[in-house]
């Protein structure tokens, strides 16, 4: 039984059944059923694929709504370093941290703060003896839930260190508690302001055994239009950045990687890059190379589903941003070479990869061989009018009993075929 809760929503209202969305799902997660979109929530990595490619908004994100914050006594606010990216002629990052105190948060603590920090951190356990390289981010969580589901394989080179939402959100927590001591935990509302649904479906999950700090994320864009109604040049500013170039680059894909001063280095974006990327990795068939960046967004978290602006544009802009910014504000102390304990994930999610038909071995392979030979059968144009992605996800439909072999158009064309040949035939015998 799924137990993951997941951010991307089907509105069968909606939905049309033009198979769009299931031929972009990365993970062959989407079925089109009787004239509407199915989504397998065992297969979901919560990409927002579906959602960047669906015509008619039948694809949506649940994530928390702003005024939710509001049953919290001292409200919190994460923004992603993406959020800086989405306003036009910015000049000056503290614009944007003043107006989330303006429309109702008590305090920021910005992501691109923690963002440095795990750099750090990075940094040093790129260092570490005896661990498997290359060492994969788990910044982006599309990426964890991939290699869960589709490279169990490389389970083993994802780096076990907290992505900075969720630094960000404990140290958030830890520093207002110690300033208010009159707060308990529970009065604290810690908010993230995500630009992705990926990043709310984590908030909701957590990792491994391992529970969020993080209590709500609200849409980038819900956020972006409650504060161009407020964000005003004339007002005087109570908060000033506490990150440099290195915190706001985390935005964009590289970006991660530039901060580690390491020349083996790989970034990539976009997820059909990224399980190109994964399938060498895989395969052993890459050059020597210690960290790989891998973001399912095009171009990064600018390119997420919940922002508003063009991630190109979005990328220029941070280019702008950081141009007389520090490279950095937060580094770890010269005589602290050391990533405190609370900053690693005690273990890993369970993995169930795609291609586990059952959890029986024998069962398993006598399922691969009838898929095998049912495809034999098939056209292999991977068309899709049979409401699955490809031929073969249509073979395992049809022997996992979740399709009939008529589905198919092209077979039911030539079987309705043989049938009128074979009527014809006997209508003209019966004359004779």
């Amino acid at each position: 039984m799924n137990t993951y809760i997941h951010s991307v929503s089907l509105d069968p209202n909606k939905c049309t059944g033009c198979t769009t969305c299931m031929k972009h799902c990365p993970t062959e997660a989407i079925r089109v059923r009787n004239g509407c979109a199915e989504i397998d929530p065992e297969r979901c990595i919560d990409c927002g694929e579906c959602i960047r490619n669906c015509d008619n908004s039948a694809k949506k994100s649940v994530c928390n709504t702003f005024d939710e914050t509001k049953k919290f006594k001292y409200k919190i606010a994460l923004p992603a370093p993406a959020l800086f990216a989405q306003f036009d002629n910015l000049d000056n990052i503290d614009y944007v941290l003043q107006g989330l105190l303006d429309i109702g948060f008590d305090d920021v603590f910005e992501v691109s703060k923690a963002a440095e920090i795990v750099s750090a951190y990075t940094r040093i356990y790129l260092q570490t003896e005896g661990i498997k390289k290359p060492v994969i981010s788990t910044a982006c969580p599309v990426i964890t839930r991939l290699i869960g589901l589709r490279f169990p394989f490389l389970k083993d080179n994802l780096m076990p260190l907290l992505p900075p939402m969720e630094v960000a959100a404990s140290m958030a927590r830890e520093m207002t508690l110690r300033a208010h001591p009159e707060l308990s935990k529970e009065d604290i509302g810690i908010c993230f302001i995500s630009p992705c649904p990926a990043k709310a479906s984590y908030a909701k999950n957590g990792f491994g055994s391992y529970k969020s700090e993080v209590d709500l994320v609200v849409s980038m864009s819900e956020v972006y239009f409650l504060l161009i109604n407020v964000m005003n040049r004339e007002k005087p500013l109570t908060l000033s950045t506490q990150a440099g170039r290195i915190g706001l680059s985390w935005a964009i894909c590289g970006g991660e990687g530039s901060a580690l001063l390491n020349d083996k280095i790989l970034a990539a974006d976009g997820i059909k890059n990224v399980i190109s990327v994964l399938d060498q990795i895989e395969d052993g068939n890459i050059p020597p190379i210690d960290f790989v960046e891998l973001n399912a967004c095009p171009g990064g978290c600018v390119g997420g589903v919940l922002t508003i602006e063009n991630p190109y544009i979005a990328k220029n802009r941070l280019h702008t941003l950081r141009r007389y910014m520090p490279v950095s504000l937060n580094s770890m102390p010269e005589n602290e070479q050391f990533i405190p304990e609370g900053r690693f994930f005690t273990d890993y999610p369970k993995y169930q990869p795609l291609n586990r038909l059952s959890d029986n071995i024998g069962e398993s392979m006598r399922l691969m061989a009838q898929i095998q030979q049912v495809r034999k059968s098939l056209p292999g144009i991977d068309c899709g009018s049979c409401g699955a992605p490809t031929c073969r996800a249509f073979a395992e439909d049809i022997v996992l009993g979740h399709a009939d072999r008529n589905d198919c158009i092209i077979a039911y064309k030539e079987l309705f075929k043989k049938y009128l040949e074979n009527h014809d035939g006997g209508e003209s015998n019966d004359g004779e």
